[in-house]
C-alpha cells in the first residue's frame, strides 16, 4: 500500500524565499496558474493508493469557489474524497485538509483538535482488513504552537491507544526529537522510518515536518522525499506490507 503526505499550500509553487512574499496575495485571491499547478500535483499523486494532503480549500473565493481535494480526487483518479474544513472563513477561505484513497475506508471520521485557537483538525479513516483486523489513519495538520501541538498529539494518542494497525501522517510542523513528538511516540509505539527526512522548504529542505509514523508491525518496503517544486513543502511518500493477507477489503454497501 503506497501512501503520501503532501502539503499542497492551496496550489501555490514556490521555489525562492521571497516567493512568500510575491505569492502572499495568491493564498487570497484567485490566480490562473493555481489549477494548472494542482494538474501537476494530480499527476504526481496519481501512483499512490492512498494520499493525505494539507493547506487544502474546499471551495472559496481564492480557489474559484472549487473544493480543491475533490478536484485533485477527480484529476488524479481517485474514487473517495473526503474534505475536512478547519477553519471557514466564508468567501474568503476555507481551509481544509483533504483525505483521497482507492480503496473506500469502512468508516471516516471527521475531528477537531484541541487549541487555544479553534481551526485545527484530523480525518480518521478506518480499513477492514483480509485477516478480519483495522487499519486506521489519522491525516493531521498540527498548530504552530508547542503547547496546542501536544495537546493536539495527545487527543490523537488516546484515539490510538487501542489500535494495533495505525498511520498518523501530515505537516506536525515539529521535528522529530521535539518533546511532544517524542511524547506521542512513548505512549503509542509508533515509529518514524525516516526521522531525518527534511522537507521544509522545498527548494533548502532543512526541517522535519512532514511526517508519517506508524506501529512496528506495518513493515515498510519504500520510503522518500520526493523533490517536486510543486509547494513550499517536499511531500514524503512512504510503502507498507499490510499484516496478514496484506490486504485491504473494501467497505460494502
Amino acid at each position: 500500500m503506497r501512501l503520501l503526505s503532501f502539503n499542497a499550500q492551496v496550489g501555490i509553487p514556490a521555489s525562492r524565499v521571497h516567493h512568500y512574499l510575491t505569492n502572499s496575495w495568491k493564498h487570497f485571491l484567485p490566480f490562473d496558474g493555481r489549477m494548472a499547478n494542482l494538474d501537476r500535483v494530480a499527476r504526481f499523486i496519481s501512483g499512490f493508493d492512498l494520499v493525505g494532503l494539507q493547506e487544502m480549500d474546499a471551495g472559496s473565493m481564492r480557489s474559484n469557489y472549487v473544493d480543491l481535494t475533490a478536484y485533485l480526487s477527480e484529476r488524479a483518479g481517485f474514487p473517495h474524497a473526503y474534505t475536512r474544513v478547519n477553519r471557514d472563513l466564508g468567501a474568503f477561505a476555507k481551509h481544509s485538509l483533504g483525505l483521497l484513497t482507492r480503496l473506500e475506508p469502512e468508516r471516516v471520521v471527521m475531528h477537531r483538535l484541541p487549541g487555544r485557537i479553534p481551526g485545527r483538525g484530523a480525518i480518521e479513516a478506518r480499513f477492514d482488513l483480509a485477516n478480519g483486523e483495522s487499519l486506521v489513519v489519522f491525516l493531521v495538520h498540527l498548530a504552530l504552537g508547542r503547547r496546542a501541538r501536544r495537546a493536539q498529539l495527545d487527543y490523537v494518542a488516546e484515539r490510538l491507544a487501542r489500535e494495533p494497525h495505525a498511520v498518523v501522517m501530515g505537516d506536525f510542523n515539529c521535528h522529530p526529537e521535539s518533546r511532544e513528538l517524542k511524547q506521542l511516540v512513548s505512549r503509542t509505539g509508533l515509529l518514524d522510518p525516516m526521522p531525518s527526512a527534511a522537507t521544509y522548504p522545498s527548494w533548502d529542505p532543512r526541517r522535519v515536518f512532514d511526517h508519517i509514523l506508524l506501529t512496528p508491525d506495518l513493515s515498510v518496503s519504500d520510503m522518500r522525499v520526493y523533490n517536486v517544486n510543486l509547494s513550499d513543502h517536499l511531500p514524503v511518500g512512504i510503502e507498507i506490507e499490510l499484516p496478514g493477507e496484506g490486504r485491504v477489503i473494501e467497505a460494502a454497501h
